[in-house]
C-alpha cells in the first residue's frame, strides 16, 4: 500500500509500527516522505498513492476521490499559529491594508488567520505567499508587515525581535471551545476504509505501548532534532484525537470548514461527506 506522510516526529511515531510490518494482517507500506504542502497538492492531481496526510484545510478539494479517516491525524490545543509583527504594529486594526506573509493558502493556519481577520481587521489585508523559512526574517527586515508562522517558530520568534500580535489557537479555542484541526489522514474511497482505520489505530496503540521502539525511525527523519524536542513534538500532536476523532473532533472539523466555506475560503461541500 502506497502512503505519503511527513518526516515530522508525530507522523513517524504514529506510522512506525505499520511501516515496519508490526501490525498483523496489514499490508506492507511503500512510504513517500513529503511535507504537507506537497501532499496537499498531490491529492488534487493524478497519483498512485492510496493514503495521504494532508491539511484539514485541503479536504474540500479532494473529498470526491478520498475519504477522511477518523484516526491518525492531528488535532490539538495550545498549538495554534501565531501572527507576528515588529514593534510598531500593536493592534489588529493597524494591519488594515497591510501585507501579511503566509506559508500556504491551503492550510489550517491560513483559514484561522482569515477567519480571525474577518472579525478583527476592517478592510482586510494583502496576502503574500512566502516560503515558511523566509517569513520571520522578512518581517524583521520590514519587507512585510506581518507574518503567519507555525510549529517551532512559536518558540523562536523572539530571536528575530518580533512580537506576537495574536495566538490564533487561543483565539479559536476561546471562540469555539474546540481543538484545532491540523493534519488529516485520507484514503481512496475505493479501498477497504474500515480495515485501513483498524491498521492505523493498531499502529497508534503499538506506538503508545512501546514508546522506545520508534526512536531510531523518528530521529532518522527528524532533521537533526534531538529526541527531547521530538518527544515534545509528539506530546503536542499525538493525543486522543489521533486514535479517534470522536464527536468533538468532528465538531472541530465541521466548525472550521463550515465557517471557511461561508467566508468563501474553500469550496462549499456537504459536511456529511466528512464522516465514513
Amino acid at each position: 500500500m502506497k502512503i505519503a506522510y511527513s518526516p515530522c516526529p508525530n507522523d513517524t511515531f504514529v506510522f512506525h509500527a505499520w511501516a515496519h510490518g508490526l501490525i498483523p494482517g496489514a499490508p506492507m507500506l511503500d512510504v513517500t516522505f513529503a511535507d504537507i504542502d506537497i501532499t496537499n497538492n498531490l491529492a488534487t492531481k493524478p497519483n498512485n498513492l492510496d493514503v495521504l496526510k494532508i491539511s484539514y484545510a485541503a479536504l474540500p478539494w479532494v473529498l470526491s476521490e478520498y475519504a477522511l479517516l477518523p484516526c491518525g491525524g492531528a488535532l490539538g490545543r495550545g498549538c495554534g499559529p501565531l501572527v507576528l509583527t515588529k514593534g510598531e504594529i500593536k493592534e489588529a486594526t493597524e494591519l488594515t491594508g497591510r501585507r501579511v506573509a503566509v506559508p500556504s493558502e491551503r492550510s489550517t493556519a491560513y483559514l484561522l488567520f482569515r477567519l480571525w481577520a474577518a472579525q478583527n481587521i476592517p478592510g482586510g489585508v494583502e496576502i503574500v505567499v512566502m516560503p515558511f523559512h523566509e517569513i520571520m526574517p522578512a518581517v524583521r527586515d520590514g519587507k512585510i508587515d506581518a507574518g503567519l508562522v507555525i510549529h517551532e517558530a512559536r518558540f523562536t520568534y523572539q530571536t528575530y525581535q518580533l512580537n506576537m500580535l495574536q495566538d490564533l489557537g487561543s483565539w479559536w479555542e476561546a471562540d469555539t471551545n474546540l481543538p484545532i484541526p491540523l493534519g488529516a489522514i485520507i484514503a481512496r474511497r475505493s479501498l477497504d476504509l474500515s480495515a485501513i482505520t483498524d491498521w492505523i489505530r493498531s499502529s497508534v496503540d503499538y506506538a503508545w505501548a512501546n514508546p522506545k521502539a520508534s526512536e531510531d525511525y523518528i530521529l532518522c527523519h527528524a532533521q537533526e532534532m534531538s529526541m527531547d524536542v521530538a518527544q515534545a513534538h509528539i506530546n503536542l500532536y499525538v493525543n486522543e484525537f489521533t486514535r479517534n476523532l470522536g464527536d468533538e473532533g468532528y465538531e472541530a472539523v465541521f466548525s472550521l470548514l463550515g465557517r471557511a466555506a461561508d467566508e468563501g475560503l474553500v469550496p462549499k461541500f456537504d459536511l456529511n461527506a466528512l464522516r465514513l
